[in-house]
Formats: C-alpha cells, structure tokens, sequence
C-alpha cells in the first residue's frame, strides 16, 4: 500500500474552476430564482480548494450567512473523487451532522453535477447489538417495568434498517440501552451467530467505500485515541483510513477533546458494572459470574468473588463519607499543593478502592482462564470481557489519583452532585465524581492530528479575539506545526448588520456584585421582553439567576399570554421547537442555548445576555489552567479568561441573525462591556451594529420601535 501510495500522483483542483460552481453563471445559481453571489463564500471556497493542494492546516473564521457548508464541501466532494481519498468532515452537533448527510450533501452533487458516496457515522454504541439483545430477551433479567419496553425494542428490531437508536420513538432508559447496545469489548466478531445481520458491520462496510465520511468530534478523537495507541494511520482503526479532515464548528474542539480525554469514576459507573457481573437482591444472587463459574473446569470462586464484591461496596462507602467530609459546603475542589494534606484520606481510600476492583477482575479472570475454548462463544463470556475491561479501567482512575504529582498536565478533581429523587437515600442525599482532565490538548492535538494528516480544515463562525487567531491556534496547538503549512483567513457575514440590529447596553443597571444587580435584572427582563412582544431567548451565566429571573417575569407579564419556557423544563430539542414555532415565546436558558441553536425568523427578535460569560474562578479545570499559565510567567486572564468569555459572548450574540432578512436585537445587562478597559476587545470582536449605551428606558423604547415600527 505504501508503495501504491509513494507513485500515485495527486491531481490537483483548479481553484478558480472550482470556485465557478457556486459564481453567478454556475451550477448554484441555477438552482435558486434570487441568487445572489457571495464574494465571501467564493473566497473560503478557494481558500479551502488551495488548502488541499498544498496540504495546509487551517484556520478559517466565516461569519453567519456566508455559507461555509457548501465553501468545504464542494472541495472536498471533487477532492475525493478525483484523487479516491477520503475526507472526513467532523462537526459538533447532531443537528449539523443531519443538515450534512440529508441536506447539504445532496444539494451538493447536484451543483457538481456528480455522485458522492457519503456516510453519516456514528459511534457504535448507537446501534442495536443482535446478539446482547438475544441474550437478554432471553434471560429476561431486569426490572418488571422495564420487560415491556424491552419487548418492543426485539419488535422494532425485526423490522428497522439501520438499527440506531436514532430510529426508536418510545422510550428507552439509558440503563437498558446499555444491556442492549453494540460494544467493541463484548463484540463476538467473526465468531458471532448474528454477524451477517450486523448494523455496525454493515456501517463500517459502506464506510470503507465511502468518499466522504460525516462524524461528530467525539467519534473522530476516539479513532485518533486508537491510531495514536498502535493501530496507525494506514489501516482501519474506529474509522477506514483518510488523510484530510474538515473540522466544523472548529471553535469547540478543545472542550471536546478535553471532554474525551478525561476520565471519570463515581459510584454509579462501578456499581453498574459490578451488578452485571454479580448482584444479590433479596435472597437471591445473579449475574455472568455464576455462569462463567458453571463454564469454568476449575476451583470454585464463588465465595472469594462474594467477599471481593462487599470489599468493594464498603470501600466505596467509606470513600464518599472522607471525600464528603472533605468539601463540607463546598462542591467541587482540585487537588493541589494547598489542598494535598486534606485530600490525603481521600486519595488513600481511592487507592484502596482501585485494589479492591483489581482484586475482584483478577478472581474472574481466572474462572475465565478455565473455560474451554468450545464454551467460549457464549455470550456471558463476552459480556464479562467487556465488564472486566470498564472495571480496570475505573481501577485505574482510582490509583492515578494518588501520583496526582507526577502529572503536571493533568487536574484530578472531585464534583458532589445530588442524587435524583428515585434513588435518593435520605441520609446521604449527593454522591461523589472522581475526574482526571487533561489540561493542554494543543501537543496531543499536533502529535495525532495535523502531524500526520495531509489536509485539517478548521472552519467556525467564532475563531477570532479581537481579529487575531492567535488564541485558537495555540490552545488547539496550530502553533507547534510548520508554520508555511499555516494559514488563517476572515471572510466576512453578508447579512447588514449595522442596518438589522441593535446593539445596546443599559448604563443604570448596577454592577453584578451589587445587591441589587439580580432584582434590576428582573426588571430589565421584564420591560425588554413586553417591548418586543416576547420573541426573545435570555441567555445567563447562572442556573439559580435564570430561575430567579424566570420566575419573577411569569408573575410580571402573565396577563401578555407569552408563553415563558427555561431550560430543564423539557428535552432541549422540544422546548427549541416549541420555541421556533411560537413567535411570542420567551426562552430562558443557561450554558448550552449560548451556541448551536438555529432560530430565523420573528420567533427570536431579541436577544438579552444577563452577563458576560466569564467561567467561574472555582471551576476546577479552569483554575487548574490559569494556574498553569501563572506557573510559565504568563497572565491567565488575559491569556485565557477573557477569550474564552468573548468566544462564547459571540456564539451568544450569534443566536439573533439567521439569514439576511433577520432584524432584531441584542442587550447585553452588564455594563462592564463599557467600563472596563477588556470590553474593548468584545465589542471589537462582534460585528458593526447600532450601538447604544445608555439608560435602559431608552432602549427599551428603541427596541420597540425596531421590532414594532
């Protein structure tokens, strides 16, 4: 294959050829009554097409509207027709992975006129397992209230085609998905009875002879986990082979490779795993383990495996009262120099815990050594191999806590969250989560990712502070590639931003820390929400001023009729829904709302951002990286805290305008934007709007002229 490759000679794209598709005269405007041609997106399209030729990594920032999707795609359509490679493009959200594979894609070939094999991929635990379904609908081992779903998951089995759990339309607990999912430690392989109705093979198959592959970043750091880890680059690992990505909303990447790369063990994931193997209820015991031992032709465990289960469970106990005695009132603490001496039971008692763990996996490991390799095709063989593998390595978070020095690069921290209502015990109502969280993937990123890769496109609305990249380019770790492979680029919205918005912010509202500040709030909320008629999303900082706020607009406009939704109230695609087809509706929501939600229209005509969104101090990874940036001489606030605030103020801002047509307004309830020397570099980093800092009667009357004139 390496020689094949070494004489294959890459056919080159024409860049002004390719940039024709989508000019006026080309294949888009055909398509379109009122096309109207972007220079922006003619640019990007080039950009991206000259890219691949000169396998470049890239950081391309293309404001709302300028039609990115079709700038890479076209590229890479005729990219890997021409040459037979695959790209892989990764996106952040379901939502755009779906656009992709059943909107974009399609629109696409007609423009090019040519058929591309495209692949929407998933991770493997979305699909239904044959085999572990068989299994458990014939061992029936679960809870009564959950045997008739299971029943209508082997019904809707029989007849799905794709058997993702995308599909299903009822209910399904993550619990008993989990029984039923495919999982790479538990799959059977060649071996397995099932294997020619196999969705993941089937999956993986069409994937092998796609042009283009479409995954979330999650999927892709997996396969990079794997190729990192011995599996290479030439061969197939959790995806078949590619050399050129395009990476989609490009800004989230950090989060999600921290987010994949971290480590996680509580209670819940231990115990879950541990029941599987060997659980007593009542007066009775089960579980794989007294199947394996039936297996097995040697000793019998069956009572050292007793005792190794109730070490463990007593250890845990053990574990959560020292760990709840450590936070006391707080929720969340870091190990570190200042916190060491009073983690010290803690880490001992996780230490003793990881043994426990490795105690009780090494007494099943040995009943499986005694199975003939005839009974070795049963499925709790299997199952127990994929269990023994998730135990290890919760074992192994467990024991990396107590070298906790020897990893500079890593926070190891602990949460306390509460315990839902179900399965609340009224004497310890919270439980503890242990995580290890990388803190710098920018060496990581460079080693498996733009190293070996050809072509990485990254691509987002929001890569930019203050017109520079610098601060993207170093976190995700552009800065340690050669720097002729680099190039940058802004392409600029299309949508008259200085005509359709205003920009405003209220100067007698008084400063967050005033006592006054949430009450103010209230009441901004209240008159700018009756100035635009609802229609409005209320983006906060803090889940507790959300509710607060909510609560107090509900009793204040009840007699408007508005419907008024927060965030936890429903599944967030419901409540976006219900939000998009009411244009009197009000939004209130935190985090997750600042970004990838898609409202054009009258339904969202204003936007209100109760504070800038700073991360808090005490966030544990947070404060572990300012400290790291301290610790090299650098200024963490400068350096991380402020563009992380003004990278998700622009997603926030960025909710308003949807396509051209779009009028409204964003209000920003925080008047450090104005008073403070960093507001400069947010109000440098949004687009040319009408801009008003004044009193908030005043722009609560211009507000309503915008939208009601």
């Amino acid at each position: 294959m390496a020689d094949e490759e070494e004489y294959k000679i890459t056919q080159l794209l024409d860049s002004g050829e390719t940039a024709r598709y989508i000019s006026n005269g080309g294949p888009l405007s055909v398509f379109f009554e009122n096309f109207e041609e972007r220079k922006s997106q003619i640019e990007l399209l080039k950009c991206i097409t000259e890219a691949f030729n000169k396998n470049q990594i890239t950081a391309f920032e293309a404001g709302t509207g300028v039609g990115k999707s079709f700038a890479y795609l076209i590229p890479s359509m005729l990219w890997a027709l021409t040459n037979e490679e695959k790209v892989v493009i990764s996106t952040g959200t379901i939502n755009l992975q779906q656009q992709l594979s059943e909107k974009d894609i399609p629109m696409a070939e007609k423009i090019i006129g040519k058929k591309v094999n495209s692949i929407l991929l998933k991770g493997r635990q979305n699909f239904i397992c044959q085999r572990r379904l068989n299994d458990l609908s014939s061992d029936r081992d679960l809870f009564n209230t959950e045997l008739e779903v299971l029943d209508k998951i082997v019904e809707w089995a029989k007849k799905t085609k794709t058997g993702s759990l995308s599909e299903i339309t009822f209910e399904v607990s993550e619990n008993l998905w989990s029984r039923v999912n495919s999982e790479s430690d538990a799959c059977m392989g060649l071996r397995c009875p099932f294997r020619e109705k196999c969705f993941v093979m089937k999956m993986r198959e069409a994937a092998q002879s796609a042009d283009i592959l479409i995954v979330n970043h999650h999927l892709l750091f997996a396969d990079i986990e794997a190729r990192m880890n011995g599996a290479g680059y030439e061969e197939t690992a959790v995806l078949p082979a590619y050399r050129h990505i395009v990476f989609d909303e490009a800004h989230g990447i950090e989060s999600a490779a921290t987010s994949f790369f971290s480590e996680s063990v509580n209670r819940f994931r231990i115990l879950k795993q541990l029941n599987l193997l060997y659980r007593q209820r009542k007066n009775s015991i089960a579980g794989y383990f007294f199947t394996l031992q039936a297996l097995s032709t040697g000793d019998d465990y069956t009572m050292a495996a007793g005792n190794a289960v109730s070490q463990i469970k007593n250890n845990i106990l053990n574990l959560e009262i020292a760990a709840l005695d450590l936070l006391h009132d707080d929720y969340t603490m870091k190990i570190d120099r200042m916190t060491a001496s009073g983690f010290a039971p803690v880490i001992s008692l996780l230490l003793t815990l990881g043994n426990s763990i490795m105690e009780f996996t090494g007494i099943v490991r040995r009943v499986m050594e005694d199975i003939d390799e005839d009974n070795q095709s049963e499925g709790a063989y299997w199952e127990s191999r994929a269990i023994l593998n998730h135990l290890e390595s919760l074992a192994n978070t467990c024991k990396n806590f107590s070298v906790w020095e020897e990893k500079p690069e890593t926070v190891f921290w602990i949460v306390k969250s509460r315990i839902s209502a179900q399965l609340e015990n009224q004497e310890n109502p919270f439980y503890i989560t242990f995580t290890q969280t990388p803190l710098d993937i920018s060496k990581l990123m460079n080693t498996g990712v733009y190293e070996p890769m050809s072509t990485v496109i990254n691509t987002s609305a929001t890569l930019q502070i203050q017109n520079s990249f610098d601060f993207f380019l170093k976190r995700c770790g552009i800065t340690y590639a050669e720097k002729e492979r680099v190039r940058t680029g802004f392409f600029a919205s299309p949508f008259p931003y200085e005509k359709n918005v205003l920009f405003a912010v209220p100067d007698d509202i008084p400063f967050a820390q005033n006592l006054e500040f949430q009450n103010s709030v209230n009441k901004a909320v209240e008159s700018l929400i009756r100035a635009a008629g609802g229609r409005t999303l209320v983006l906060f900082t803090s889940y507790e001023s959300m509710k607060a706020t909510y609560n107090a607009t509900k009793s204040a406009i009840y007699d408007l009729g508005f419907e008024l939704m927060k965030q936890g109230d429903d599944d967030r695609f419901r409540l976006l829904d219900r939000f998009k087809s009411d244009d009197t509706s009000v939004l209130f929501a935190t985090d997750s709302f600042w970004q990838g939600i898609d409202v054009p229209g009258s339904s969202l005509s204003q936007v209100i951002i109760v504070k800038l969104p700073f991360t808090v101090p005490n966030d544990p990874v947070f404060s572990a990286r300012c400290e790291l940036i301290e610790k090299r001489g650098g200024n963490s606030f400068a350096e991380l805290s402020i563009p992380e605030a003004i990278i998700k103020f622009r997603q926030g801002f960025g909710r308003l305008v949807r396509r051209s047509s779009d009028r409204g307004a964003v209000v920003v309830l925080d008047k450090r934007l104005c008073s403070k020397p960093y507001g400069k570099k947010f109000l440098d980093s949004i687009p040319q709007t009408k801009r008003m800092y004044t009193h908030l009667d005043e722009i609560v009357d211009e507000v309503k002229s915008l939208l009601n004139g």
